[in-house]
């Protein structure tokens, strides 16, 4: 795991705090790449209901060029490095500087703003590592009156159906317009919970399986790794909600189309996935009372061997110290007249036998030795 993994982690731990990129004091809307930020991509699609066009690792000038030749432009950036390759897109379409310094702005909260020209949106999206490490990233979106521009901070999405829908001319993408594509960009990235979700349930499973069966398994980093990926899926997910909500009393910026079916339909995938984080948290922390109660009853056992055994050996140290006392026995009839007794010896051992053969028949019956039958 790389150190940009490593501080998404400790972000998380700290509540996901945002770390202003700039110098403290600097002017507003001033543009600086975080630190871990990678190489930037550009990915452009223009479409129509009669015609696609799709430029990988395009430049500016392709960006230009297809302005206005296309009912829809969606432009892709992965990667936030290049900092003159973002101020010049924005510029192209009229984006307020402070709406990019929050989309350089890493761990921004999540959230929802409506311009004169374009709606602006913030939100995470899930991610995997190498390792199965769950990770979010961050996604901007700006959409416009015909144009889409949607930025990550990291390469690979969860859009590939999407662009497949695209250049197909599958279902009714190509001729809705942009609003449109903001729905199915938004719909992709709340279906990409599912499978994390559907995998933390999995862990869940085996976890209390485990547990139950045979707690050595099973290690209180574990229960404390679901439960730190199931607060970071319900720091994404909680904000969508709210946004969701916002956009569809919005007016239809571009699109005669009535779009609110479709985002309604998006947010009550939002709160089906909000029951579940919730559903899932309340069994983690179930799974972690029950992992340290088995733990404690673990020690318990432990602790009740070890009393046993010293209960049982007391009277045996106790026969063992008086008969080390070396009293002479010539010195009077109460001073050990048996240290003089040929069979002195086995009669202490058979006493100590006895005495430990009677304990442990009287722990038996009394339940303290394994489990008591009812």
């Amino acid at each position: 795991m790389d150190e940009a993994r490593s501080d998404d982690e400790a972000n998380v731990r700290r509540g996901a705090m945002r770390r202003p990129n700039k110098p403290i004091g600097a002017s507003p809307g001033l543009l600086v790449a975080p630190p871990d930020a990678k190489r930037t991509r550009v990915r452009v699609i223009g479409y129509g209901p009669d015609s696609v066009e799709e430029v990988v690792d395009a430049r500016c000038e392709d960006v230009e060029r297809m302005c206005g030749r296309h009912a829809v432009l969606w432009i892709n950036v992965d990667g936030l490095a290049d900092i003159d390759r973002l101020r010049r897109i924005g510029k192209q379409f009229a984006i307020h500087d402070l709406a990019l310094e929050d989309v350089l702005a890493s761990h921004h909260r999540a959230k929802w703003e409506s311009f004169d020209d374009y709606d602006f949106l913030v939100l995470r999206m899930p991610e995997h590592v190498e390792g199965g490490a769950l990770h979010t990233d961050q996604l901007s979106i700006f959409s416009g009156t015909n144009f889409v521009l949607t930025f990550q901070q990291h390469h690979g999405d969860c859009f590939d159906l999407v662009r497949e829908r695209i250049r197909g001319g599958k279902g009714r993408i190509r001729g809705w317009g942009p609003r449109y594509l903001l729905y199915a960009l938004l719909d992709a990235v709340v279906d990409s919970y599912y499978p994390e979700l559907e995998a933390i349930g999995e862990q869940i499973e085996e976890l209390e399986d485990d547990v139950l069966v045979d707690s050595k398994r099973v290690s209180h980093a574990r229960i404390h790794e679901v439960r730190r990926d199931l607060l970071q899926l319900r720091r994404g997910v909680w904000p969508l909600r709210e946004i969701l909500h916002e956009i569809d009393r919005q007016p239809e910026r571009a699109s005669p189309l009535d779009l609110s079916p479709y985002f309604r339909d998006c947010y009550d995938h939002v709160v089906e996935l909000i029951d579940l984080i919730e559903t899932y948290r309340d069994l983690a922390a179930g799974l972690m009372e029950v992992y340290v109660s088995v733990v404690g009853n673990r020690m318990n056992e432990i602790m009740k061997v070890l009393t046993i055994i010293a209960t049982i050996f007391i009277p045996l140290t106790f026969i063992a110290g008086v008969y080390g006392m070396n009293f002479d026995p010539a010195a009077g009839p109460w001073s050990m007249p048996e240290l003089r007794s040929p069979l002195g010896y086995v009669i202490c051992l058979a006493v100590m036998a006895i005495s430990a053969i009677g304990m442990l028949i009287w722990f038996k019956r009394r339940g303290w030795l394994g489990r008591r039958e009812t």
